[in-house]
């Protein structure tokens, strides 16, 4: 089966003079256009290959990458304006439409807009829409707690960020998960935190346990400082001193000491830690 906006691996059936017609297990023929394919190819080898509608609404493949596929979302720039809806560059030849509809402001050619693209039944057609929230579902989750996802920034609340998770279910970041600034569009990863009875979900953008490691690492600062900017504690002493005087793991110890490190707050000496001369004072 053809299926418009995904990527599918076809065998070539035969070459025309128009370009290679495509051939599927069940049989579906699909027409390559010469000038889009990426390289000359042979009757009987396979092709990976992108499909839509062209110009004249016909299915179509392509060797092109598009910036977006069926049931994705992306963030793609504007480059006509029509009385139907916006243009939108997606990578081919053809652009992808926005209608009026699917639009949440008003939109200008060269803007930048955060899109999901979907499959019209009513028109058989690829669309692209800002109204990401209402393709989000937590009726059935596909993500557990701890596990590292693909997050893209959506609108601000009283509470913090609302965002698209793997591009599927919808997320909060609380305000105080955030020390850069984010806006609508962004794209990063992130850390389901919890999710709750309800299927609504709870996103940090640190690691789970990030948290326990930098308390960790506040506390060997603040023991740093109030002994003169050395401690004779180091990522090869006894796990038991360890535990003795920091009240914590030597593998915890390790983790902290190696935050402080990274962040150039000491320097680890064979006899010790100390405070680099910057944090000294």
């Amino acid at each position: 089966m053809l299926t418009l906006g995904t990527y599918q691996t076809l065998s070539v059936a035969r070459e025309t003079d128009h370009g290679y017609i495509l051939k599927e297990d069940k049989g579906a023929e699909v027409l390559l256009p010469g000038n889009l394919a990426s390289r000359e190819l042979q009757k009987g080898e396979n092709a990976r290959v992108f499909i839509y509608k062209d110009g004249e609404e016909r299915i179509t493949a392509t060797m092109q990458d598009p910036k977006i596929t069926l049931n994705r979302i992306a963030l793609l720039t504007v480059k006509d304006i029509t009385r139907h809806g916006a243009f939108l560059d997606w990578g081919l030849d053809k652009d992808l439409f926005l209608p009026h509809s699917e639009q949440t402001i008003k939109l200008r050619e060269g803007n930048s807009c955060l899109v999901y693209l979907y499959l019209d039944e009513e028109t058989d057609r690829l669309v692209a829409s800002m109204k990401i929230d209402r393709f989000l579902d937590n009726t059935t989750l596909s993500v557990e707690e701890m596990e590292k996802v693909d997050l893209w920034i959506l609108d601000k609340t009283d509470l913090g960020y609302n965002v698209a998770i793997n591009g599927k279910h919808r997320g909060l970041i609380y305000h105080n998960e955030f020390f850069d600034e984010v806006s609508h569009g962004d794209k990063t990863t992130g850390y389901i935190k919890q999710i709750r009875a309800d299927h609504k979900i709870d996103v940090t953008l640190r690691p789970i346990g990030y948290d326990k490691v930098q308390s960790r690492a506040d506390l060997i600062l603040h023991r740093l400082k109030k002994s003169g900017g050395c401690l004779d504690l180091h990522d090869k002493s006894d796990p038991g001193e360890i535990r003795e005087r920091l009240k914590m793991s030597k593998k915890t110890f390790k983790k902290a000491i190696g935050l402080l490190y990274r962040e150039d707050i000491i320097d680890i000496r064979e006899d010790g830690i100390y405070l680099t001369e910057e944090n000294s004072d």
